[in-house]
């Protein structure tokens, strides 16, 4: 077993225009001085990274990690997950995802969806030039609009939707398979990839593909009511991120799962600051330390009535308290005794 390394906290929530959440240095400064020892990188913000030169040039991506490390912290991964949204977009959804990409391609989806795949390519460089083998992203969906099947999906719908998707990210895992870095999907609602058995489809159209990988999130499955400990049970060998963000679900009689069309201060799902939730944390830790999870344990703060400030304020103890530092041996090797093979073949009888 290996015990889970943290606290660490995603950049992009913080991002502002005053300081100290506008520049790299600031930022990480004051992640440190919280108690963060790492920070997830959003590659969308130009004043944390320049992507393509990091993509381009091991010198840069030197510097940046020089320029973080100097901080007190380390960059625990870099994310595109608006940029992997721009991969897959559904007409319908055309002009609410454009603010997503560059003004100079806004309004021409070809050269929107062409631009984000080089830059998911450039992410998968870029992060091996900076020594990280796991990336966090989106997949997109062509097939969201049709999550509620009235009228009745027509047959082989779905199937084509996941051929569609895994043919616009093949090229781009195949870059990922070459640099050695494992993308790691957010499951998440409004993405063709939203719970276990719609990953599974995405994974069985790439051919099992070996980068597919998840970013674990349990917040959007207790919105969606999916059993979000058993999920790790299911996939544990494929999870090789973790946001860790709480929610809750308190359904009236009134409103649901699908919440009314609602602002999120009054939907029965709810994101709130760590610990104010229902998500089990303590046992989401234990599951991933028993399944030996490698990476990170990352705060994404997202709360409809606690501040940013006071969310990252106490999530870097919050997720420290959860963080078990894995024994190295038996609870019982105190009754244990010397053993060889004649021992063991007397034991059964030989």
């Amino acid at each position: 077993m290996t015990t889970i390394q943290g606290p660490a906290i995603f950049l992009a929530q913080f991002m502002a225009d005053e300081a100290p959440f506008n520049t790299l240095e600031g930022i990480c400064r004051w992640a440190a001085s919280l108690g963060y020892k790492a920070v997830q990188i959003p590659t969308w913000e130009s004043r944390l990274i320049d992507l393509d030169k990091a993509a381009e040039s091991k010198a840069y991506c030197d510097d940046l990690k020089g320029r973080v490390e100097a901080c007190g912290v380390q960059i625990s991964e870099l994310s595109t997950h608006l940029q992997g949204q721009l991969v897959a977009v559904h007409p319908a959804y055309d002009q609410l995802f454009d603010g997503f990409a560059p003004a100079h391609l806004q309004g021409n989806p070809k050269a929107r969806t062409e631009w984000a795949i080089q830059t998911l390519k450039n992410a998968a460089k870029a992060s091996r030039n900076l020594g990280l083998d796991v990336h966090a992203s989106f997949p997109g969906a062509f097939l969201w609009h049709t999550v509620y099947p009235w009228p009745q999906r027509p047959k082989g719908l779905v199937e084509t939707g996941f051929r569609a998707l895994a043919d616009r990210w093949m090229p781009i895992l195949n870059v990922f398979e070459e640099q050695g870095v494992d993308i790691c999907y957010e499951i998440h609602p409004g993405e063709d990839l939203h719970d276990g058995v719609s990953f599974e489809r995405f994974l069985e159209a790439t051919g099992n593909h070996a980068r597919v990988n998840i970013l674990y999130d349990p917040s959007h499955f207790v919105l969606q009511q999916l059993d979000y400990l058993q999920f790790i049970d299911f996939y544990h060998e494929r999870i090789k991120m973790f946001h860790v963000k709480d929610a809750e679900f308190n359904p009236t009689g009134k409103s649901g799962v699908y919440g009314g069309f609602q602002d999120w201060i009054d939907r029965p799902g709810r994101f709130r600051s760590l610990g104010d939730g229902q998500v089990d944390f303590k046992s989401i830790f234990s599951k991933l330390a028993q399944y030996n999870y490698r990476g990170w344990a990352v705060l994404e703060w997202e709360c409809c009535i606690k501040s940013s400030d006071q969310g990252a304020r106490e999530g870097a103890p919050f997720i420290q308290q959860h963080i078990i530092q894995v024994t190295e041996r038996a609870f019982d090797d105190f009754a244990g005794g010397a053993v060889d093979q004649q021992l063991l073949n007397k034991l059964i009888g030989l």
